[in-house]
């Protein structure tokens, strides 16, 4: 298994990105000494990812932090089809359960302080492509593409907030039946677990305990198209 030490600089890491652009996910599969990728992600969410980090040597882990915390560095793969189009939306972080409910007020609402804003503030973005034709499908001819280091601007900011913010509201205020993926220009909630049948704690907006589907915050394949084709073109 491959244990990396995390980067000492920025340069260092970028290198590290960039030697792994053009390689297979069995080609790192096989360099960190793992078995072959699964035939399918529904039973390994989360597993090209980790693969990524394990080759950079992230060491956020799950806690609540970036995964280069030395570097204030957030790394994120976008999956993407053989035209380096992303497939899905991205995973930002999970919404820490529980809210304080309707009697917090407005106490929740601080972007500056969120985790989203720290996690998005400085990124770097690795797509991951299918290869073509008849093979498209199987995951361990997926190839790595090019890495890019993105920093947030202003506007990209004022929007990211402002979705997080009307998200934030209808968390902390218990209206949950309000919620849908619809609501967010380039941030949107979705449900974050494995199935419908795990359940959380919080409370509603009548002040009662309930349960409730555990969610996320992720960036709309809008957002990532927009970055990509910034990139690249």
């Amino acid at each position: 298994m491959l244990f990396l030490n995390p980067p000492h600089t920025l340069d260092e890491l970028i290198k590290r990105a960039r030697d792994l652009s053009g390689k297979t996910l069995s080609e790192l599969s096989v360099l960190a000494g793992e078995k072959a990728p699964p035939d399918n992600l529904k039973q390994a969410k989360g597993w090209i990812g980790q693969l990524i980090e394990r080759h950079l040597g992230a060491f956020g882990g799950s806690l609540p932090r970036v995964d280069f915390p030395n570097l204030g560095i957030e790394l994120k793969t976008i999956p993407c089809d053989g035209q380096g189009r992303p497939k899905e939306s991205t995973f930002v972080c999970s919404v820490v359960y529980p809210l304080s409910g309707p009697s917090s007020g407005m106490k929740e609402m601080d972007w500056d302080n969120s985790l989203v804003k720290r996690k998005l503030s400085h990124v770097l973005w690795v797509p991951v492509i299918d290869a073509g034709g008849e093979d498209k499908h199987i995951i361990a001819k997926r190839r790595v593409g090019n890495p890019h280091l993105w920093e947030m601007d202003l506007e990209t900011e004022n929007i990211l907030k402002q979705d997080w913010e009307e998200l934030m509201e209808l968390l902390s205020f218990g209206k949950f039946a309000s919620i849908s993926a619809r609501i967010g220009r380039y941030l949107q909630l979705r449900p974050k677990a494995a199935h419908s049948r795990i359940l959380r704690p919080q409370i509603n907006e009548a002040s009662e305990l309930s349960l409730t589907c555990p969610k996320g915050f992720y960036l709309r394949t809008l957002f990532t198209r927009q970055l990509l084709k910034s990139f690249y073109l």
